[in-house]
């Protein structure tokens, strides 16, 4: 499978956003705190849960909501997980800087951790609850990283993720389309492509959801700087590997300009929710649609022959 992204084009455009993304982020953070709402139901005294001993904020950014789980559970063991090191420099610094967290006295706080969404170093069975806020929209093999999502994380434990949908800057892309044939905008999985990944991985009682925001700009170079102060810049392999000259954006700007309502340019993200739980051990993994079931060697029962 040729991958759609250059991972190390996404690891360099979020390494160069890291200290101004808290500028352009209020629309993840939105995100992020309707995507923590769900987390309420754990606390249902129903369920009899036990708190969490581990939990891992995949894509933590900044580390906003890993540092807001610390805070809800003081004595779990917090990890966020970023792909771009200078975010955790970030992080680090809105978690209570570089004190050690087991001093007496010091609260608590996350560990940091510079590793791929794709290929998590953590334990099997070892994670309570696996939080990922706006970064699956980076990986092209949705099956293969939730594969390695329900690896790390116990039975009966919480996957609750959000990305974006197809819907989402459709103007931009179809701005761009007339100004000339290089892709733009990255193509993103459908609710529906979202849900069967997490079916094919296995995972238990699957529910999905999803939400509009529709952004205002004054125009184009506003979005474009906005997307870069994100990091949310062109990462496909089959990018333009030059810059956009002044004649392809003048294009793309004139064609942008019907979408204009009351003065101002429309940006539309479409976010797609998902919470499912962990399956038990041997529970099969669907690949090219067979199911296919790993079983331990030491499980296998060997026949002695006289």
């Amino acid at each position: 499978m040729t991958d759609t992204f250059d991972h190390r084009q996404v690891r360099r455009a979020f390494s160069r956003a890291a200290h101004h993304y808290d500028d352009a982020s209020a629309l993840q953070r939105e995100v992020a705190s309707r995507l923590m709402e769900q987390l309420d139901y754990l606390d249902d005294p129903a369920l009899n849960r036990a708190p969490p001993q581990l939990v891992v904020d995949v894509g933590c950014g900044p580390g906003h909501a890993a540092a807001a789980m610390q805070k809800r559970w003081p004595k779990a063991h917090v990890v966020g997980i970023d792909l771009a090191q200078p975010m955790l420099r970030e992080a680090r610094g809105h978690a209570g800087g570089w004190l050690p967290s087991f001093l007496p006295g010091v609260a608590r706080r996350p560990d940091w951790l510079c590793a791929d969404a794709r290929a998590l170093p953590l334990r099997d069975a070892s994670v309570d609850i696996l939080f990922s806020n706006l970064c699956l929209q980076w990986v092209e093999d949705l099956p293969a990283v939730f594969a390695g999502f329900r690896r790390v994380l116990k039975p009966d434990g919480l996957l609750l993720v959000s990305t974006f949908g197809p819907d989402t800057l459709h103007e931009l892309r179809d701005a761009f389309a007339q100004a000339d044939n290089a892709p733009h905008v990255s193509p993103f999985a459908s609710i529906a492509q979202f849900g069967d990944a997490l079916i094919a991985a296995g995972f238990k009682n699957p529910v999905l959801d999803r939400d509009e925001f529709v952004l205002g700009h004054d125009d184009l170079a506003g979005l474009m700087r906005e997307l870069r102060t994100l990091g949310a810049t062109n990462a496909m392999h089959d990018r333009r590997r030059s810059l956009t000259g002044r004649s392809r954006f003048a294009r793309a700007a004139q064609a942008y300009e019907p979408w204009r309502r009351d003065g101002r340019l429309p940006a539309t993200w479409e976010v797609i929710y998902a919470h499912a739980w962990g399956p038990q051990p041997g529970t099969p993994i669907r690949v090219g649609g067979v199911d296919e079931v790993h079983v331990p060697a030491h499980g296998i029962p060997v026949r002695k022959r006289s």
